[in-house]
């Protein structure tokens, strides 16, 4: 059996990986193993395994596409082409799954209250994998000519300030915590949400402390969404991070509105994260 997927097989797998998300998004069971058991039967002999690993490529297109994916499917970025149009075109026509998706991007957001925050704190994602020789690459023109027609919904969330400011105090008690669990009841009662007492152009949202008494600069980025869902860095977050490295920390929280978690970076954006440069400012010569 050709080891190609055909259209058929492919609209079948994003179909039934739709119908997870819709659940997934409107926080309703389903059963993934119920579903590949199923899907299984539509296909020519396909393995569980080559299943789950489509439905991976699935979550990676539709990160490209600035869109939620489930996050039990980590993306897998070497897709073959004809998968991203049938994602692409499937959100198209998914006004019900929009709709959903815009209200909640632009949903006022309250901080989660947890026993315990400092168990929020998880290990980074691994960076991603090398993209093989003929399979998508993120810069391919025609993933950025699809997003370019499509609602970017992650811009939406960055800019919800409710969202924002949320995120930024659940990390001002993170770092309280950590700094009291250290014994640092004196660096914990300066810990300051800088972008709310001094303004949000300082390139970091919270001023915290090592244990030592050292400045550590937070630049906080929320979602609601995944831990691999992308985010947005301006270019003053870059620069005070570059000219501030040994002290700034990128915190990234994700699935927000659940159960909140974190991981944290440290050092300049362009070192430890992957950057894509999506606008210009430009000035007539």
């Amino acid at each position: 059996m050709s080891e190609s997927w055909s259209r058929e097989e492919v609209e079948a797998i994003v179909a039934d990986y739709f119908a997870m998300l819709t659940n997934d998004l409107r926080h309703e069971p389903y059963n993934k193993t119920e579903h590949r058991r199923n899907l299984i039967r539509l296909l020519r002999g396909r393995s569980a395994g080559s299943v789950e690993r489509k439905h991976q490529n699935v979550s990676a297109a539709l990160n490209e596409l600035r869109f939620p994916y489930i996050s039990g499917y980590k993306p897998l970025r070497n897709y073959q082409r004809l998968l991203f149009d049938v994602v692409a075109d499937r959100l198209a026509v998914e006004r019900d799954l929009a709709s959903l998706v815009s209200r909640q991007v632009e949903d006022p957001a309250k901080v989660p209250v947890i026993d315990d925050i400092l168990k929020a704190l998880v290990p980074p994602p691994p960076p991603a994998a090398p993209v093989l020789s003929g399979k998508v690459k993120r810069s391919d023109s025609f993933a950025a000519s699809a997003r370019a027609r499509r609602t970017d919904y992650l811009a939406r969330e960055s800019r919800n300030r409710s969202l924002g400011a949320a995120g930024e105090e659940f990390v001002l008690h993170f770092e309280r915590a950590r700094l009291h669990r250290a014994g640092k009841d004196h660096l914990a009662d300066r810990v300051e949400q800088v972008s709310e007492t001094r303004g949000d152009g300082l390139g970091f949202d919270v001023l915290s402390y090592e244990t030592n008494g050292r400045d550590r600069l937070i630049e906080v980025k929320t979602t609601a969404y995944a831990i691999e869902t992308p985010f947005y860095i301006t270019g003053n977050e870059l620069y005070v991070s570059q000219e501030h490295s040994d002290h700034y920390h990128l915190y990234r929280v994700f699935e927000f509105r659940g159960s909140p978690k974190l991981f944290a970076m440290r050092g300049a954006l362009d070192a430890v994260c992957t950057l894509q440069p999506i606008e210009y400012l430009g000035n007539v010569r």
